[in-house]
């Protein structure tokens, strides 16, 4: 076989992995598909992969299986982790590859220094920018997720104009190594500022917007990735990452529909301070709260149930007992379902995650929009470590900073009750007005304990 030959043999496999990709991004879309598209992602990668080690250009192997080794070692045990820990597993791993491709572009640009082409050395510098701001803006999204680090904002005055002074710095420092490729020791400074803008990126955004902020990173890998491939002229990394990039920003533009914000106030709003009404409102007014006996005794008389779960279910891993509580209500008859907002939870999908690993039906995940209109109907409204994504403030108060979100409308059940462990504000570090009304009970405490009570009380073993 010619060189020609192999060349064109390898252009083909490309494109049978491109188109892998675009059906696995579509079979993801969907949780009866979503496995097949995870097979086919897998199976369309490592075509990819053999098809670029079979390039004739690749000609020393040594260094490929020694870091494929490494890179096994370390994504294994990353690969292992607690489903309640993908959203900073998957911070990482945007992390990881926005550092694998600014590393590259690195590479590329010092072998070719400082004779690089001008339109090279734009395609360079870009990749290189977003790769690293991506790299260490993913590292603090996981920090924050870990709670390593405050997941509140961090802010000081005039924050944003600092920040968007050091990116125009980064891409000025592009068009200066554009210009005069000679003056090689811009790049490094441009690479640091890169670095020092991530940080300062997300550093001001609060654990609220960590949904958003996942599927924003993921986008700029995609995109450093993509820009990578006209770097490298490999046509399957442009495709694979443009699919990647332009369907995190997708997801991204979605959520923050669901949120009823833009891109602005999601970067830059630092959404998420405690407002200090919030203290003194919950001192000045009283709940209503309730044992796991009382809590079961209102399920066990209810025809219709529909449970909404939030970020504290995932932290106290509750999604198993929840799953004993949905078995044991179906049994006695009643109907029970589940209403998924589109930004519960720290990562897109993360409750669809959670109670598919518990083996949930998807017919019972209902979306927002699919479960508020049922809600005025159903007898009890099961809360489980929700608070913002069900706050009513969201539709009546026009002075608080989440009015016209959309929200999952509990307070117009019947019965509300929710599991919290206290009565501190969510991520969005306001109160909520749900908890105050004549139709809602608090039921305090860790929510994977509190529902394995209420599960044992409806068995009888409470007797």
């Amino acid at each position: 076989m010619t060189a020609a030959d192999t060349q064109q043999l390898i252009d083909f496999t490309y494109i049978a992995a491109a188109i892998g990709f675009i059906l696995s991004i579509k079979w993801l879309g969907s949780p009866v598909t979503a496995k097949r598209g995870v097979i086919i992602g897998e199976i369309a990668s490592a075509v990819a992969v053999i098809a670029t080690l079979c390039d004739p250009q690749v000609d020393q192997y040594k260094w490929i299986i020694i870091t494929l080794i490494l890179g096994a070692a370390v994504g294994v045990p990353l690969g292992m982790v607690k489903m309640t820990a993908v959203p900073q597993r998957t911070a990482l791993s945007h992390a990881f590859g926005a550092l694998s491709a600014a590393l590259i572009g690195i590479a590329e640009y010092y072998v070719a220094a400082p004779g690089v082409p001008r339109f090279q050395m734009a395609e360079i510098g870009l990749e290189v920018i977003i790769g690293s701001l991506t790299f260490t803006g993913s590292l603090i999204a996981a920090g924050k997720l870990q709670e390593i680090l405050p997941q509140r904002p961090i802010t000081y005055v005039g924050q944003n104009y600092v920040s968007l002074t050091t990116l125009a710095a980064a891409l000025g420092l592009v068009v200066a190594l554009v210009i005069h490729p000679e003056m090689t020791f811009l790049f490094p400074i441009m690479i640091a500022v890169a670095l020092i803008f991530g940080i300062m990126l997300v550093t001001p955004i609060g654990g609220a917007d960590m949904p958003t902020v996942i599927s924003l990173l993921n986008s700029y890998a995609g995109f450093s990735a993509s820009l990578l491939g006209f770097v490298l002229n490999n046509k399957v990394l442009i495709v694979a990452g443009a699919l990647d990039g332009a369907s995190g920003f997708i997801l991204s533009v979605i959520m923050c529909k669901a949120m009823n914000r833009s891109f602005t106030n999601v970067l830059f709003g630092a959404f998420g301070q405690v407002q200090a009404s919030a203290a003194g409102a919950k001192e000045e007014r009283a709940v209503k709260s309730a044992s796991p006996e009382d809590a079961a005794a209102i399920l066990a008389a209810a025809n219709t149930v529909v449970i909404v779960p939030g970020y504290g279910m995932a932290v106290a891993q509750a999604q198993h007992k929840v799953r004993e509580l949905y078995d044991i209500l179906t049994k006695k008859g009643i109907d029970v379902r589940f209403g998924i907002h589109p930004v519960a939870g720290r990562m897109p999908g993360h409750m669809n995650v959670l109670l598919a690993e518990a083996d949930i039906p998807y017919d019972k995940m209902m979306e927002m929009d699919a479960i508020n209109g049922d809600i005025p109907q159903t007898d009890v409204a099961l809360v489980i470590g929700a608070n913002d994504v069900t706050n009513p403030a969201a539709r009546t108060d026009q002075s608080s900073p989440i009015f016209g979100m959309p929200i999952i409308d509990v307070d117009k059940a019947r019965t509300v009750m929710v599991i919290k462990r206290s009565m501190a504000a969510g991520f969005a570090g306001i109160d909520n007005p749900l908890y105050y009304l004549d139709n809602t009970m608090m039921l305090f405490g860790d929510a994977k304990k509190f529902v394995s009570d209420i599960v044992r009380e409806l068995s009888g073993g409470g007797h």
